[in-house]
């Protein structure tokens, strides 16, 4: 399906799931190099830039938060002409989606996108790719604050499965944008030579907006190390406290059982003679585990 969103002197063509003729079309009025159209056909593993003389093709990858399993990410190819841009992917992309509303909206109104050439619509775009990028970010940091919740809150069992979802899904955040920081830097210098020195600073801003994603996701992998720490920690001791708890009963139990092993042999014992003789056995149990119990206590053992 291709949208063409059209302000002043640029232009954006969104494509989604495209057609071997809607590819061929794009490519006979845009003028795409046969490499590139052969490439839009088909998703690719990595992400890349490649300067042609009329054209920039740019593939990148970005999270993708709902995933079924073995999709980590989505990709979007990028071709940017001096009065266009277009956008290609293979499935519906919320942050384009919003974007195509913005778009309108600014049209309407007549401000927001300026109209030079394509590269100011293209920083456009990417700022709202990584805006979202950071709201999932922040949605996985309300994640991070249950967690540390959870963890003073004595239920540090509970957080280990929480602990664990969090990481992989940070683990398949820093997946999909691995590749950005060297091909945004080569974008730049392609950038440079396309549109002129006079939009570099829009091309360092455009590594400027990767560099809060990266920042924040490199912040939260931190901040989970250290509630893993902690809540490691803090299980520990609590098996440890178990483990001493278990052992001082055990070492109680101990003598008492050596005097039932002890009195319940098939013998007989001139100790017990009478009935009665079985409640002073008890009450010498009794005296021996309390002694044992009150000589632990006064050792702060338990």
């Amino acid at each position: 399906m291709i949208s063409e969103y059209t302000h002043k002197k640029v232009r954006w063509i969104d494509v989604e799931s495209p057609t071997k003729e809607e590819i061929s079309h794009l490519a006979d009025v845009y003028n795409l190099p046969g490499s590139v159209a052969e490439e839009l056909l088909t998703s690719t593993m990595r992400s890349k830039v490649d300067l042609h003389n009329n054209l920039i093709y740019l593939i990148l990858h970005f999270p993708k938060y709902r995933h079924k399993e073995g999709e980590l990410d989505q990709e979007i190819d990028f071709i940017i002409g001096k009065d266009y841009v277009m956008t290609v992917h293979y499935e519906l992309i919320n942050p384009l989606h919003e974007f195509s509303k913005k778009f309108e909206v600014n049209k309407m109104l007549d401000r927001g996108i300026r109209d030079e050439h394509a590269g100011y619509l293209f920083y456009s775009i990417i700022k709202e790719l990584y805006r979202d990028s950071l709201e999932e970010l922040d949605d996985i940091n309300k994640s991070l604050r249950d967690v540390e919740h959870d963890i003073f809150g004595e239920r540090e069992e509970d957080t280990v499965h929480m602990i664990s979802k969090i990481n992989r899904r940070l683990l398949d955040f820093k997946q999909a944008i691995r590749f950005h920081r060297e091909v945004l830097h080569s974008f730049e210098i392609a950038g440079r030579d396309f549109f002129g020195e006079s939009f570099t600073y829009h091309l360092s801003g455009v590594i400027g907006e990767y560099n809060k994603v990266q920042t924040m996701l490199d912040g939260h992998k931190d901040i989970l190390n250290d509630l893993r720490d902690t809540n490691d920690s803090l299980l520990t001791t609590k098996t440890n406290e178990t483990i001493k708890v278990l052992t001082i009963m055990s070492f109680i139990m101990l003598p008492l059982t050596l005097i039932t092993g002890v009195f319940g042999m098939n013998t007989d014992f001139i100790i017990i003679k009478q009935t009665s003789d079985f409640f002073v056995v008890v009450g010498a149990m009794t005296v021996t585990g309390l002694t044992m119990f009150l000589y632990f206590k006064l050792k702060r053992w338990m």
